[in-house]
């Protein structure tokens, strides 16, 4: 068998491992300290394996594989080398010379396919130059599986690529069978959030991707792992090639080559809400505020009350998943060391039933609240004031207005004697006119709008006079005057995004290159033009997200009940990209048929 390793297999599965290298432009010997020469740059050549690629009847009991390459290596990332089907436990490995030995603490299973890939898990000795990688296949009976199936793991929100993600084949099609044992296929996404699961059986499978964080090739969604299913059975239609480039390991920085592979699923990663559902913490923050919050969001409370507070004295606010609760004691009076708080509400027994349940939550009082002020030097703005914040940027005043949000809330407020006024470039003062609201999701926050148009070189004041707000502690506001002027750099962009054909309610996000940043927000449910003003040079991405329960959030998924996340789309250009680059100096129009694109 040897003889045929040595005569057949060099010339034609490494050529695939060794072409790159034979025709780069340098080597480097490795043997030899450096003498000054080039920096080595070349990656390890695979030279020798064992058992052959294909090869059959590979005993299963104390299984040893052997790469064997060009110069002295070592194992960078003992968690990518990967065997599928995966076992119990990870394979072991031990280096020899120049090479990397894999064995197992377990017999393999008889009669059955076998893959072990070492992407990403060996460099050379030297300059720590990654080896592209290589997928072994081999067979413990007397047939070798030869299909295999492609696609592409992303996260839900950003569809930007997931690498490191276990991508799992079941062929139990029950929903638990993920949560129960491991795949009877598997396989890692590469940088580009890739992954080729080859050599595996022509069946139908369940599919899955999870970011296996405790590696034990199994989800765990009590540890927050993120999830993504596909919605069919699937069944391979390919077979092996060691030609095709889905197969081929290429560099990760070869984006031509990494892009033109066929994907043939498109999996969206999320992370599910938990479905218990109980009080998981709580903190008094103050004299008379303290907050709670649940596992699970939506929670179902009948009734909440403090011992020894009167009803009418306790407000609450839940935030927009309700699964966490602010509370506050609307009394200037001294609350006891600690607050008795009974909540009724619908909790998750032993079995996994919602059954109603009062709950007793002690609130103990903050250490630093119980300790008297020594001096008037230890006395704090907000031991003595209503605080309060006011925010309002220049490039989103016109979309957003001026926010004030206080920290306390109000049981005093008198917001018709704010003072709004202009200052135009004459110097010339003008009373102008507002509207204000309460924030609907935060009872804390008001909303204060310019009822006329805002100009270009004018000067905005709003002013909140001395003692006109009071808050739950007693305590009233400072004054204070916020100055604001529309941006004037004339170098600055705007786009005008035009939605038409829309047929439900979508949440239009600006996002930077990076996706991870959002540079403003608007909600439609119908045909609209959208400004996105003062915008600076660079690329962009425009996000649409399909708001079904019209909540307003980007709701995730749920594996047992096959519910996906939203959809969630990126706009892209006529040459299919994503980013639009915006130059300076530059009024820019979008039409985009949203109906079409949500088909």
């Amino acid at each position: 068998m040897k003889g045929f390793f040595r005569k057949y297999f060099p010339a034609v599965p490494l050529a695939l491992v060794l072409g790159p290298v034979l025709f780069s432009h340098s080597c480097a010997n490795t043997t030899t300290p450096p003498s000054g020469g080039p920096k080595d740059t070349i990656p390890p050549v695979l030279v020798e394996l064992y058992p052959y690629p294909g090869a059959k009847n590979v005993p299963v009991h104390k299984t040893q594989l052997m790469f064997k390459f060009d110069e002295f290596v070592t194992v960078k990332d003992q968690q990518s080398i990967f065997l599928s089907p995966p076992m119990e436990k990870r394979p072991k490995f031990r280096l020899k010379g120049k090479a990397v030995i894999v064995s197992f603490e377990n017999d393999l299973d008889s009669n059955r396919t076998y893959t072990l890939d070492v992407t990403n898990a060996i460099a050379d000795n030297n300059e720590g130059n990654m080896f592209p990688g290589y997928t072994l296949a081999f067979s413990t009976g007397q047939h070798l599986d030869s299909m295999m199936i492609t696609g592409t793991v992303q996260d839900c929100n950003t569809l930007m690529p997931l690498k490191g993600v276990t991508v799992m084949l079941y062929k139990d099609h029950a929903d638990s069978a993920v949560f129960k044992h491991r795949p009877d296929a598997a396989g890692k996404t590469d940088d580009w959030g890739f992954f080729c699961l080859r050599n595996i059986q022509d069946t139908v499978y369940r599919l899955y991707a999870v970011k296996d964080d405790n590696n034990d090739n199994m989800y765990q969604a009590e540890n927050n792992e993120l999830i993504a299913f596909c919605d069919t059975l699937v069944r391979p239609v390919t077979v092996v090639n060691d030609s095709l480039p889905e197969i081929i390991k290429y560099l990760m920085t070869d984006t031509v080559a990494c892009l033109a592979r066929k994907s043939e699923f498109e999996l969206n990663m999320f992370r599910e809400t938990p479905s218990k559902q109980m009080i998981v913490n709580k903190e008094r923050l103050g004299e008379r505020t303290a907050y709670i919050t649940f596992m699970a969001p939506y929670a179902d409370i009948d009734s909440i009350w403090i011992k020894g507070v009167p009803a009418e004295k306790l407000i609450t606010q839940f935030n927009l998943e309700r699964d966490s609760l602010e509370i506050w004691v609307n009394d200037p009076g001294k609350q006891p060391d600690t607050l008795f708080l009974y909540v009724d509400y619908m909790k998750t027994d032993t079995l996994g039933a919602l059954v109603p349940f009062t709950e007793e939550v002690k609130l103990a009082k903050p250490r630093q609240l119980g300790a008297a002020k020594s001096s008037s030097r230890d006395i704090k703005k907000e031991d003595t004031t209503a605080v309060f914040s006011v925010t309002s940027e220049p490039e989103t005043i016109e979309q957003y207005g001026y926010v004030i949000e206080f920290k306390y809330p109000l049981v005093q407020s008198a917001f018709d004697s704010l003072v709004f006024r202009s200052v135009n470039p004459r110097q010339q003062e003008a009373t102008e006119k507002y509207t204000f609201m309460q924030d609907s999701l935060n009872l804390r926050k008001y909303i204060v709008r310019p009822v006329s148009k805002l100009l270009p070189g004018y000067e905005y004041f709003l002013k909140i006079p001395h003692r006109k707000f009071m808050d739950i502690n007693g305590f009233y506001n400072d004054s204070l005057e916020v100055k604001v002027s529309l941006p004037n750099d004339d170098k600055l962009s705007s786009m005008s995004l035009v939605l038409t054909n829309v047929r439900n309610k979508y949440i239009i996000d600006l996002l930077n290159e990076k996706r991870d940043k959002i540079i403003r927000s608007y909600t439609v449910d119908q045909d609209a033009t959208l400004l996105f003003p003062y915008i600076t040079a660079g690329k962009y991405s425009l996000r649409i997200t399909e708001d079904l329960n019209r909540n307003g959030l980007v709701d995730t998924g749920n594996l047992l009940e096959h519910k996906q996340p939203e959809k969630v789309k990126f706009f892209k250009l006529q040459d299919g990209t994503s980013l639009i680059d915006i130059p300076e100096m530059t009024e820019l129009e979008q039409t985009i048929d949203v109906g079409e694109m949500f088909k």
